[in-house]
C-alpha cells in the first residue's frame, strides 16, 4: 500500500471546497493551484500581477518547507493567467528570478477569469523529492 501525505495551509477555502494544498505519493508531490492569499485565506493584491506572483511563490515555499523540499525539486508548473499577452513578460521575469538556473517544465494558459475578482494568476506545481535539493 502506498502512503499518502496530505498538506493544507489551513485556510477556509480548503474546507469549503474539499481540497488539499498538496499531496505526496511516494516521491512525487502534487501541489494545488497556488494563488495570492494570506495565512487566513484572504485574497491579496487584486489586479497587481507582480505582487500576486510573489505571493504565489511565497505560498509555494510553505508547501516546500512542509515536505523538506526546495524549488530545485519542482519538475513542472502550470500557470493560469488572465490577460496573458499583457503579463507574459512579467511571468517570465518572475520565473527566472524564482528558479534561477533551475528549469522545470512549464505550461502557461491564458484564461478569461479566475476565482477571485482581480485574481490574475494561479499556478500549480509538481515536485520530485528524489532530486537534489
Amino acid at each position: 500500500m502506498t502512503a499518502i501525505d496530505s498538506y493544507s495551509h489551513g485556510v477556509s477555502g480548503e474546507r469549503e471546497f474539499g481540497f488539499a494544498q498538496a499531496i505526496k505519493v511516494e516521491h512525487t508531490v502534487y501541489v494545488s493551484g497556488q494563488l495570492s492569499h494570506d495565512d487566513e485565506g484572504n485574497f491579496l493584491y487584486a489586479d497587481d500581477f507582480e505582487a500576486q506572483t510573489a505571493q504565489v511563490f511565497a505560498n509555494l515555499e510553505k508547501v516546500l518547507a512542509h515536505y523538506g523540499a526546495t524549488r530545485n525539486q519542482v519538475v513542472s508548473e502550470t500557470q493560469y493567467i488572465v490577460d496573458l499577452p499583457k503579463y507574459n513578460n512579467a511571468m517570465a521575469a518572475a520565473n527566472l528570478a524564482y528558479f534561477g538556473d533551475h528549469r522545470p517544465t512549464s505550461s502557461t494558459i491564458g484564461v478569461a477569469s479566475l476565482f477571485f475578482p482581480g485574481q490574475l494568476i494561479e499556478t500549480n506545481f509538481v515536485l520530485d523529492t528524489r532530486l537534489p535539493a
